[in-house]
């Protein structure tokens, strides 16, 4: 059993530039792993893995619960959590005022045969079946939540939908067996009219495989404080290709060794080019310059070499240097463009650009090997982004161009941003960040780095990438600004064989910004770069 989130500081058994990526599986891979594990396993053998490993995370969580409620659904789910019942009360036997109950969802005797037995393990046990919790008195000390595991994919109506309500508001610490009831395993999709967040402290152990809806989505706020996962003694076969990798933390950027390269020079280490940051004069009185600022702060602080910061309609009052960071090198757009840039160095094109943004996107499509997409460039895109589709795509369109030419074009849009380029609306890519991440880089043949909890790294040819870093301090503006300028460096630097694992490694660092931060105030996207 391992604990997979809250992560640490991303270097635990991590050696350096690598990141440890485990394989998630959707609610049919996971079906058919463990149809094919048991065919080979003495009966029962499964359940009773499982059922072990909840109550031995019970204890180690709450070794001090005296009541424990289990609330159990009519599958195998439900199976688990009646085996850990009978094991937890058989823990507590003799302790005066201990016990377990269990409050069955579903009708037990249309169980499979793992769950009814499992059953019968917990009333030999004497576990005690209840109807309902009492609602004037608190009902247990901790509560194990068995309702739901892989099938959930629709809305929950009728008594358990009642029964799911009080559930996730009760105040009492919940340990949820593989998901939180109610949540879709394979996208993250909330299926119960009750907030995802817990009323009282969370803790949620996923059995066999990692499911991707633990990860994006809403799956992080539902499954509580810490992740962990037992995969019940089961290596699944070679075969079964995952349907996404989980990314956690590599030690990018790796500055020891930045330090041990005594014969590096700043040519060596990469060159990024910012281009965006409208300027007021060119905005009706509206500026926008901070944005680009912020990324190109982060891809110097990351390790390029040299950050160029092409300002957009800048002629007229573009300040000489910037007093943070006077490494950047300033200069216009037009100036970028004048020159050998847009070939030589990765090109970071969007942030803070505003409506000026569609003025140069066309040359930087055209000219720029390697190219990140934020912001005002994405809103920029418009017919750019329909011919990127391979059924509109002619041979002279940039996205058409830039396939042949084995360009690397990364898009980093948030939900909001995607909608636009797929058509949709949020609601739906939120839905199914995953599928909605794939289809844009289907689509433009690109890297897309969809943003939210859980970023989703989807590129054409590769399962996607689910980041694990990250939290709420992070929903702050800017802080997308920096990201686009970590993925640029990460970029420049090279050595980037996977260019979706290298993307990987930037998103990862930019989630853990904010994880050392204790100061009283929440930061600002600023203060994450200090």
């Amino acid at each position: 059993m391992e604990r997979i989130v809250p992560i640490g500081d991303g270097t635990e058994g991590a050696a350096p530039g690598s990141a440890r990526r485990w394989p998630l599986y959707g609610s049919a891979a996971s079906r058919t792993i463990e149809r094919q594990a048991a065919e080979g396993l003495p009966p029962h053998t499964l359940m009773q893995r499982a059922g072990r490993a909840v109550a031995r995370l019970a204890r180690a969580w709450r070794p001090h619960a005296r009541r424990v409620l289990v609330v159990t659904g009519g599958g195998n789910n439900g199976g688990d959590g009646w085996l850990a019942a009978a094991l937890l009360q058989r823990h507590l036997r003799g302790i005066p005022g201990a016990g377990v109950q269990v409050w069955p969802l579903g009708p037990t005797a249309r169980m499979p045969d793992d769950a009814r037995w499992a059953w019968s393990e917990a009333r030999a046990a004497g576990v005690e079946i209840i109807d309902a919790p009492t609602p004037s008195a608190t009902p247990a000390d901790l509560i194990i939540d068995a309702v739901f595991g892989l099938g959930l994919s629709r809305p929950v109506d009728g008594p358990a939908r009642e029964a799911l309500r009080w559930l996730h508001a009760c105040r009492v610490p919940s340990l949820c067996v593989d998901l939180p009831s109610g949540l879709d395993a394979d996208t993250g999709r909330w299926w119960i009219d009750a907030p995802p967040q817990p009323g009282a402290p969370r803790i949620t152990l996923s059995l066999l495989t990692l499911k991707p809806g633990l990860f994006t989505g809403l799956g992080r706020s539902c499954a509580g404080e810490a992740m962990w996962f037992d995969d019940l003694g089961v290596a699944p076969a070679p075969h079964h290709a995952p349907d996404a990798w989980l990314a956690t933390p590599a030690r990018w950027p790796d500055v020891p060794a930045l330090r041990r390269a005594h014969d590096s020079h700043k040519g060596s280490r990469g060159d990024v080019v910012v281009v965006g940051g409208q300027l007021p004069s060119a905005g009706h009185g509206v500026g926008m310059a901070g944005a680009a600022v912020l990324a190109a702060r982060a891809a110097l602080r990351a390790g390029a070499g040299r950050v160029y910061l092409g300002l957009l309609n800048g002629e007229a009052n573009l300040p000489p240097w910037d007093g943070g960071q006077p490494a950047l090198m300033l200069r216009t757009a037009q100036a970028v463009l004048a020159s050998a840039l847009p070939e030589q160095a990765v090109v970071v094109a969007g942030c803070g650009g505003g409506a000026s943004m569609a003025e140069v996107l066309p040359a930087l499509l055209a000219r720029a090997p390697r190219l990140v997409l934020d912001a005002d460039a994405l809103n920029a895109l418009g017919p750019a982004a329909r011919e990127g589709s391979p059924s509109q795509s002619t041979p002279d369109a940039p996205w058409a161009r830039r396939r042949a030419a084995g360009w690397r074009t990364v898009l980093t849009p948030h939900p909001l941003e995607a909608a636009r380029l797929l058509g949709t609306d949020v609601a739906s890519v939120q839905a199914d960040r995953l599928g909605a991440a794939q289809a844009l880089a289907h689509r433009l043949g690109a890297i897309v780095v969809l943003k939210g909890s859980g970023t989703v790294i989807a590129a054409p040819d590769a399962a996607p990438i689910v980041n694990a870093s990250g939290d709420g301090l992070l929903a702050s503006a800017g802080t997308g600004d920096v990201l686009a300028g970590l993925i640029g460096a990460r970029l420049a630097h090279g050595n980037a064989g996977d260019p979706s694992a290298a993307i990987a490694e930037a998103v990862a660092a930019h989630g853990r910004l904010t994880q050392r931060w204790t100061g009283a105030w929440a930061p600002t996207a600023t203060d994450l770069l200090d």
